[in-house]
């Protein structure tokens, strides 16, 4: 169970949520952006990342890596966050060309351009995390029936946009990243090729440029001497391995599937073999709203890889959104047996099974969301259906506390603080849960009237941090 003391000073880390909740049209992000999440694209990611972090001695573990959808390059890298676009990802020819954005992005950090991580800081950088998947974030995305669970900051995206930096950072931060792939035993080939195949940017004006390009200034010159550091390295003529050049074009089939169904049906072919291709064509038939071609196409990948979580979760996905909530429970057990520590694929097992008329299964539920929160504490969407959960089964006071909880992690101080109130009143006086109710009451801008019955009853001296 997640700690009632937990901290809430990473608020200070938060943006602040403009939108994104059951019947808003759209939430209130950048246009054609949004803050996604997926675990096996996480994965993949934090697999091309790590050895880079570590090479800039940045513990892994304390990073997170951001996905953000949107058709336009750009990514990013601050301390204990790294933001990469899908726009990118699908751009990037190889998994070493990914691997060469992200240090040059490394050394940015590790050449201390705090111009960046500063204004990045300021803007309350730290996104909230608020999808579940990548297939309910495209079924909210078209239905305002689907769960809650995207939200962002209008403040976050506009930060983005308004990084910039000098040629001089630019090639500093080139050297930082070569010096920083050699380090971590890989070829800075990746490094070099990413800028040269994006070369004619710079004779763009700024308005037909990717993004990217419009705060990372590139030049001939620039790439030039890239090149010819990195040539002279020791693991230049290293490529990439069979498995990481697999995860790449899974990624990238992915996303395609998800973001561009009707392009995906299109680029790959109903008669090709591989993996990604069928895996495209799955996505995109169940985004098309076509559910029994796409589970046809998973049964078939099923078959030839029985323990892929990753379809497991696919398949229970599908079942659910189409409404057969009974037939999805099996394969979203499944997904949850075969990846334990995945958080996401136990928030879609508990929320299946809060979905059923079944006390048990509902218990059930709730266990496995409060596990996900385990791992996950600032999780909203976790927060959400739980509230939903308690409230099904008649527990008030934590369905209150819940909603709160929900609130705080989004950023909607005045709705935290109202159902924080409401659940203090609810739940028995001293007990963990009232008392986390009471620190989110403390740090949720308290009304004067809130303060005085706090300290009447003493709750701040005991509850202060």
């Amino acid at each position: 169970m997640v700690s009632p003391f937990r901290s809430v000073s990473r608020l200070a880390l938060s943006a602040v949520v403009a939108g994104g909740l059951i019947g808003s049209p759209r939430p209130a992000l950048a246009q054609g952006q949004s803050l996604i999440r997926d675990t096996e694209i996480e994965e993949i990611l934090h697999r091309d990342a790590d050895p880079i972090l570590r090479a800039a001695n940045i513990d892994p573990k304390n990073v997170q890596i951001v996905l953000i959808g949107s058709k336009d390059m750009n990514a990013f890298a601050a301390p204990r966050v790294m933001g990469v676009n899908t726009g990118l990802i699908v751009e990037t020819k190889t998994p070493n060309e990914l691997q060469g954005v992200m240090a040059h992005e490394t050394g940015h950090l590790a050449a201390g351009h705090s111009a960046r991580s500063g204004e990045m800081n300021a803007a309350g950088m730290k996104p909230f995390l608020l999808t579940m998947g990548l297939g309910l974030l495209a079924a909210i995305a078209g239905s305002p029936e689907a769960a809650a669970g995207l939200a962002g900051s209008a403040s976050y995206f506009g930060t983005l946009g308004a990084i910039g930096f000098s040629r001089e950072q630019e090639s500093r931060a080139d050297q930082a990243g070569a010096t920083l792939m050699e380090k971590a035993g890989l070829s800075g080939r990746g490094l070099a090729d990413f800028f040269d195949n994006f070369r004619y940017q710079e004779v763009f004006d700024e308005a037909r440029r990717y993004a990217y390009f419009r705060t990372h200034p590139i030049s001939s010159e620039r790439i030039e001497a890239l090149r010819s550091r990195v040539t002279k390295q020791s693991n230049y003529d290293k490529v990439d391995s069979p498995e990481a050049m697999a995860e790449h074009a899974i990624m990238r089939a992915k996303l395609d599937g998800f973001i561009n169904p009707q392009v995906a049906i299109t680029k790959y072919d109903e008669k090709a073999k591989d993996y990604p291709s069928r895996y495209a064509r799955a996505i995109a038939y169940y985004q098309l709203k076509e559910p029994d071609k796409a589970l046809k196409l998973i049964e078939q990948l099923l078959s030839e890889q029985p323990d892929n979580p990753y379809l497991y979760e696919l398949k229970g996905q599908i079942l659910f959104e189409f409404g057969r909530t009974a037939e999805a429970e099996a394969p979203q057990r499944r997904s949850v047996q075969l990846k334990p520590e995945a958080p996401l694929l136990r928030i879609n097992l508990g929320q299946t099974l809060i979905a059923m008329d079944d006390r048990k299964k509902v218990a059930e539920g709730i266990d496995e969301l409060k596990r996900s929160l385990t791992q996950e504490e600032d999780n909203a969407v976790s927060w959400r259906l739980l509230a939903e959960a308690y409230d099904k089964v008649g527990q008030d006071g934590l369905a209150r506390l819940a909603t709160a909880e929900y609130n705080f992690n989004i950023g909607d101080m005045r709705q935290a603080r109202v159902f924080a109130m409401r659940a203090r009143d609810m739940l028995s006086k001293n007990t963990p849960e009232w008392r986390r109710a009471t620190d989110i009451v403390l740090v949720a801008q308290p009304t004067r009237e809130d303060l005085r019955q706090l300290g009447r009853e003493g709750s701040i001296v005991s509850n202060s941090r």
